[in-house]
This record gives C-alpha cells, structure tokens and sequence, in this order.
C-alpha cells in the first residue's frame, strides 16, 4: 500500500553509481558483488542472506538499466551466478 511522503523523517536522491565509477575495467563480477558495491559495501563482504536478497533487490534494475554498458560472461558452473563487466572500447 503506498504511503504518504510526510510518514518517513527523510527523503533521498535516488542517485544511482554509472558503470565506470563503479566497476573496475579489468574485473568481472557476479550480481551479488556489484549488489554489495552499490552499497557501499567491499564486493566480498560476508552478508547474511536476508541482507543480500534486499541488495539483490537494488542490483538487477541497476544491472538491466546499464546494460548496453555491461558485458556477460558465463558462469563456471550452472549452480553459480554469471559476470558482469564493464564495456571497455575494445568491447563496444
């Protein structure tokens, strides 16, 4: 049910990291990584599960929007998640 502006003390930007201040061009990294780097937090951070599913919630729109930005690289093994990576020149 949405509620009324004036119940919450304080309203952010909704400002949102681009690729390149985000990534590295030389990395490659799974969506649950980039959810912590969108937070702030190191990409390999220990997370319980509820946190990283609530991140997760933030990642896939972030990853969907930069997309043309983005490349994908398989995953290792059907159990895992795949990469993502910065477009770099060479890759455009």
């Amino acid at each position: 049910m949405p509620r009324p502006k004036s119940d919450f003390d304080q309203l952010y930007p909704c400002d949102f990291y681009e690729p390149d201040e985000l990534l590295d061009d030389d990395r490659m990294y799974t969506v649950y990584e980039i959810a912590r780097l969108l937070q702030g937090v190191e990409a390999d951070a220990e997370l319980d599960r509820e946190t990283e599913d609530i991140l997760l919630d933030w990642a896939i729109p972030w990853v969907v929007f930069n997309a043309e930005d983005l490349v994908v690289a398989e995953p290792e093994s059907d159990e895992e998640p795949g990469y993502y990576g910065l477009k770099t020149d060479g890759e455009r």
